[in-house]
């Protein structure tokens, strides 16, 4: 007899054994569960093993069994009796460089029960994976970021339980998505050879690993679900992004982007997905802008210009002080400073417009955003011209990289059916802003979808299904890497999109109408 919920959470009532029916203890339980699942084979740990026999007669035979999926074959992970009521958890963490997001879910429902964030410890040894992996080469260096992750991750895990009234022993199941560099550091395998040619990393398909073998604070027999990359500029994370978006599902060609530390595309559809990487984001997220910085309370993520008197209105997060301006915030900016005529179409700040919003510091020629008085800081938020300068290679690195992979198979970006934005940045990206610069491809409004963290969503569902496992192989098989560091056409179109909105204006016949007739 069986009641389920949940592939991973099986409820079955056994028959007692007895002279007629001796079957051992093991083969009587897993039996009753590959045929509700019916499948062949059902892996059992050995320390398991040992406490069965006293759970399955304490439990008079009527058991709630906890399973996942380790590659191609089913875990049994825990047994209790069917009437304990204690939920079953598990975890989806999105192992961000700078931030890390984790989501608690009941395992037998697929339910959200909490979430929380920290910032990636490894960031006091660098802000990006570069410098992370230059650190392994000091004595002990891998030994220290692995520790310190592990640690970042068990400290939420304990929080995030408590914040439930959950023990951290209930998590029985994890998914984790990041980029190459940062699952290869939660594992503790060196990273070095993927920054020296020819870029190789220890693993592309880690699978699913046991948590105590990771130091992970959670049941010692739950599996962590690592999502497979592509190489080492590729990772986990993207692949969790196109599961998460489905592009790789249905007819309709349509491309997903992801702006970080670098701008990571993949377009496809059922029959193909092909993608490339390329430096498009650090100018976005204070990488380059002295004011720039990524999303957080009181940062300036909306802003726009008064037509008449060229004021600017800005919107922080959390209506808070300003304290400086994300990527979303960055691209407003530039498309009102153009739009309003304050900058031209090679984005130099033209005085005459500017007028008195423009200082002299150190002798830079700086455009004042947000005055003293107004600032969290007490200090000018200003932008010069060689913020700008940096804004316009990663805008138009952005769209070229959109250019170059569209045109790789033949088409042109008006021709995608979608285009989903992921990350923080898609959350608060103002299309038009971002179209008026030249930045994304002048497509109808509604062809345009933010995603949110795709990555954490990607690893939500491989939580909730086991066939997200399957497709997560075949995304996997089916992607074809494009390098944008071999390709001749690329610097040519470059060139042409370091106006704005482009040399060919054509390209953007919207931009024109949001132009103020002079």
């Amino acid at each position: 007899m069986s009641k389920n919920t949940t592939p991973w959470i099986q409820i079955v009532q056994l028959d007692e054994p007895s002279l007629k029916n001796n079957t051992a203890d093991a083969e009587r339980l897993l039996q009753a569960l590959k045929s509700n699942l019916n499948i062949p084979a059902i892996h059992i740990d050995l320390d398991l093993l040992k406490t069965l026999p006293s759970i399955l007669r304490d439990a008079q035979f009527d058991l709630r069994c906890v399973l996942f999926k380790d590659q191609h074959q089913w875990v049994l992970i825990d047994i209790s009796a069917a009437s304990d009521s204690q939920i079953s958890a598990s975890l989806a963490v999105d192992l961000g460089t700078t931030r890390v997001v984790l989501r608690l879910l009941d395992l037998a429902t697929g339910r959200s029960l909490a979430e929380s964030a920290f910032n990636n410890p490894q960031e006091s040894i660098g802000p990006d994976v570069l410098s992370r992996i230059h650190f392994v080469e000091k004595e002990g260096g891998l030994q220290h970021l692995n520790e310190i992750i592990v640690s970042g991750l068990n400290g939420a895990i304990v929080d995030l339980c408590a914040s439930q009234k959950l023990k951290t022993e209930d998590i029985n199941a994890l998914a984790v998505a990041g980029n190459t560099t940062m699952t290869h550091l939660l594992m503790g395998l060196n990273p070095r050879w993927m920054i020296r040619e020819p870029y190789i990393p220890v693993i592309n398909t880690p699978g699913v690993i046991k948590a105590d073998a990771l130091g992970l604070q959670v049941n010692p027999r739950a599996r962590v679900l690592v999502f497979p990359n592509i190489g080492s500029y590729f990772g986990g994370d993207l692949i969790a992004g196109v599961l998460f978006s489905k592009i790789f599902q249905g007819k309709q060609t349509r491309i997903l982007v992801d702006v970080g530390t670098n701008a990571e595309v993949v377009l496809g559809n059922e029959n193909w997905l092909i993608a490339c990487a390329g430096a498009a984001g650090p100018a976005l997220e204070g990488g380059v802008t002295r004011m720039g910085t990524t999303a957080g309370p009181g940062v300036i993520d909306q802003i726009a210009v008064d037509p008449d008197t060229l004021a600017f209105k800005i919107h922080t997060i959390n209506d808070l002080p300003p304290t400086g301006i994300c990527g979303s915030g960055i691209i407003d900016l530039a498309a009102q400073l153009f739009l309003s005529g304050m900058i031209d179409v090679r984005a130099k700040l033209l005085p005459a417009v500017c007028g008195s919003k423009i200082k002299k510091i150190d002798g830079l020629s700086h455009l004042v955003v947000v005055p003293a008085e107004s600032s969290a800081s007490g200090a000018d938020l200003t932008i010069n011209q060689a913020d700008l300068d940096s804004l316009i290679r990663s805008k138009a690195a952005m769209y070229t990289i959109l250019e170059t992979i569209t045109g790789s198979v033949g088409l042109t970006p008006q021709q995608l059916d979608a285009f989903y934005v992921a990350g923080t940045f898609g959350s608060f990206i103002n299309p038009d802003s971002a179209i008026s610069i030249g930045m994304l491809p002048d497509l109808p409004r509604d062809r345009y979808h933010s995603l949110g963290n795709s990555s954490l969503g990607g690893a939500t569902l491989a939580l909730q299904s086991s066939s997200a496992h399957e497709q997560i192989d075949r995304i996997r098989e089916r992607i074809t890497y494009l390098e944008l560091n071999v390709n001749q056409d690329f610097m040519n179109r470059f060139s042409a999109a370091k106006f704005l909105p482009h040399t060919d204006t054509k390209r953007f016949p919207s931009v024109k109408a949001m132009q103020p007739s002079k």
